[in-house]
């Protein structure tokens, strides 16, 4: 892999093809994120858009560990935590917002965090230059619900995406996903259970993780009312996954 500088004054550029399943958006950023940004970013941040070939994702790490991919890892506080407490794992965040990616460089370096990395672009573009069976864990929490009936075609969890992301896992490596919008969280169930690999590790929503830690879009969705669903899932061969779903 390799970087190339991001100017925090551009905002996140659209796929050149395809349908995005996320909004760019533009935002300001504090001083010492934009500090955080100019100073970090060499160091530990991925262009997505200039990647040229295959990718392996252990790769910027220089060592053998196991990787988890979080997509949408929005100001980074749920990273951060995650990383600075399995340090045996190392985390590769995806973000398409300048300040999030900023917020979470800021956070690798005030924690001394050696096990992040952080990538800017298109999720699935990284995924499918990334080899099968390379991520111990993926991880989509509380991705855009795109809640309009004819947006629902930009939905992270959907039937392809799903078994591409999936297909990137070793076997028995987990997909997590979270939403607090009960009709997606229902779409993601039901798109999870039909995919051909993948063994729900619980009977339906699984209860709420202690690793995954409560952010402030979390806090903001249950004040409002909103409940939060957890679905987990392993990889497995597709007897064992047919097995599993009864």
């Amino acid at each position: 892999m390799t970087s190339t500088d991001l100017n925090p004054a551009v905002p996140v550029a659209a796929p050149a093809v395809g349908i995005r399943t996320f909004h760019p958006r533009r935002g300001r950023m504090s001083g010492r994120q934009t500090d955080a940004l100019e100073r970090l970013w060499p160091t530990y941040g991925i262009d997505i858009a200039a990647l040229d070939g295959p990718v392996d994702p252990a790769a910027p790490f220089g060592r053998g560990a196991p990787v988890v991919l979080e997509i949408g890892s929005g100001m980074g506080d749920a990273t951060a935590a995650m990383a600075a407490a399995d340090p045996d794992r190392d985390y590769l965040a995806v973000e398409v917002h300048t300040p999030g990616i900023a917020n979470l460089l800021d956070l690798v370096q005030r924690h001394g965090l050696r096990n992040v990395r952080v990538a800017q672009g298109d999720a699935l573009d990284l995924v499918r230059a990334m080899p099968e069976g390379c991520l111990d864990a993926v991880h989509v929490f509380f991705p855009d619900p795109w809640p309009k009936s004819r947006h629902h075609k930009r939905r992270l969890i959907q039937p392809g995406h799903v078994a591409l992301l999936r297909s990137r896992l070793t076997d028995g490596g987990t997909l997590h996903c979270a939403t607090d919008w009960a009709e997606y969280a229902e779409a993601m169930r039901e798109t999870l259970a039909a995919d051909p690999e993948l063994a729900n590790a619980y009977d339906g929503y699984a209860p709420r993780p202690a690793h995954r830690p409560v952010t402030k879009f979390e806090r903001r969705a249950l004040t409002a009312g909103r409940p939060v669903f957890d679905l987990i899932h392993r990889r497995v061969a597709p007897a064992a996954a047919a097995t599993a779903r009864g």
